[in-house]
């Protein structure tokens, strides 16, 4: 791709854009940077690009002429229905994401492995990442899970891997990206606020296989029905998973509770019972990254050694202290309500439920019934909090407290717990109403649990 002299127009400025912008500037790109954030509160980000001079900035609004650009990269966090953005659209000007450039500037052609759903990608995608990383791969873990893909384009090599956590805003904008892997866990609502529908999220997240061939592979999770519905679309090889079938190919539990993988032979991996992370989606997430490492001939008992010693990921049931034996927990990756009905579901104690953030236009509905269980109060902030309170109030709930901020979230559960008890901070809701991401928020809990006497 010779992006020398070319417009190249960067919409977004945040992590990957930050990278992006860097790496543009050693191609000789011309480029134009658009956030719709203004020059005060972009200060920070500004300052680590004070040395990149052939760069213009439009910020704080978007631009109306674009009729001169050559490309255009926009963020994952930016809309493609925006007004300019369509109207590049109709000039026939390409759009694309982080992920995609990347995936053309890669001198090498390394390995991409593609991991996508609603739920479970950060801990499927560690999983996998740690599992290359024992067997001596080079491995990059990149994506949605932090880490720009752009800043590997110079180090890696046709034997490197990147294991690649894709969100759906990530997928709306590649074109050529060809994983040799995919792996598509798990769908339910989110972000409906930006998509508008289920079927428009789908056709987003189904984007991860599009372009594979058939000697490319696509893991699919067979208990979703919609998932296990998208392999009619695949021209890959599908490997299924299940942890409530027996399937005649693929990968799935038997009448002992052993994992099997069915796939060339049939092989007793290792008993679930062995699995280090609790939980049936967590079953669930080892039986998808089995399935990528299995079919990327990762040698038996480095998958089995990773998945009896795995320890979870930060800001996803991340344990943070006990006291006077009340349990801390920290789940704010939860950002949408079905990843909250898991965490609820793995603990069989009483919960204090932290929750609240961003609109995303989400359903409480379902949460709050089975939350009837076991969680025996509501502690709500953010933009959500009356939303779900009122909601809440219509299942029957009446132990429910409004805050303000974090510290009050915990001084207030910590307050009402009774010993035995966990306080979860699972928000269903996104952060972005009162932090910057999940890991902001995250380690805010953290800090005030661990400053409570």
């Amino acid at each position: 791709m010779e992006l020398k002299n070319k417009k190249v127009l960067l919409v977004g400025l945040a992590k990957t854009g930050v990278s992006t912008i860097k790496y543009l500037d050693k191609l000789d790109a011309k480029t134009i940077v658009n956030d719709i954030k203004n020059k005060s509160q972009l200060e920070d980000i500004l300052n680590e690009l004070k040395d990149i001079k052939n760069v213009e900035y439009i910020l704080g609004y978007h631009p109306e002429n674009v009729d001169d650009i050559d490309m255009a990269v926009v963020s994952p966090g930016v809309p493609l229905d925006l007004p300019f953005i369509c109207k590049l659209k109709k000039n026939n000007i390409k759009i694309i994401g982080e992920v995609e450039l990347a995936y053309r500037l890669s001198k090498n052609n390394p390995i991409f492995i593609g991991i996508t759903g609603t739920n479970g990608k950060t801990t499927t995608t560690s999983i996998v990442g740690e599992i290359f990383k024992k067997a001596n791969k080079d491995t990059y873990i990149v994506g949605n899970i932090g880490n720009p893909v752009i800043d590997t384009v110079d180090t890696t090599t046709k034997e490197s891997i990147l294991v690649t956590e894709l969100s759906s805003f990530q997928l709306e904008s590649i074109d050529e990206f060809r994983p040799k892997v995919s792996a598509f866990l798990n769908v339910t609502e989110d972000h409906m606020n930006r998509h508008h529908t289920m079927e428009n999220y789908i056709a987003a997240k189904a984007r991860v296989f599009e372009n594979q061939k058939e000697d490319d592979f696509t893991i699919l999770n067979y208990d979703d029905l919609q998932v296990r519905d998208l392999a009619k679309n695949c021209n890959s090889k599908v490997i299924f998973f299940s942890r409530k079938e027996k399937l005649n190919k693929g990968i799935y539990l038997d009448e002992n509770n052993n994992i099997i993988i069915d796939i060339n032979e049939k092989i007793v991996l290792l008993n679930a019972s062995e699995l280090s992370l609790p939980g049936d989606h967590n079953l669930e997430n080892c039986m998808a990254a089995i399935g990528i490492t299995y079919v990327s001939n990762i040698d038996l008992e480095i998958i089995k050694d990773v998945l009896k010693t795995f320890k979870a990921v930060e800001h996803r049931q991340e344990f943070v202290r006990e006291l006077n034996d009340i349990m801390f927990v920290n789940d704010s990756k939860g950002t949408n309500p079905d990843s909250t009905i898991k965490a609820v579901k793995s603990y069989n104690k009483d919960i204090i439920l932290i929750a609240g953030g961003k609109d995303k236009g989400s359903s409480f509905d379902e949460l709050l019934e089975i939350a009837k269980e076991n969680v025996v109060a509501l502690v709500l902030l953010g933009e959500t909090a009356p939303i779900i309170e009122e909601a809440a109030k219509e299942k029957g709930f009446d132990k429910i407290y409004i805050v303000n901020n974090m510290k009050e979230a915990v001084e207030t559960s910590y307050k009402i717990a009774k010993k035995g008890d966990v306080v979860l901070l699972s928000p269903a809701c996104a952060s972005w109403d009162m932090y910057s991401n999940f890991e902001v928020r995250g380690k805010d809990f953290k800090d005030n649990v661990n400053n409570l006497i």
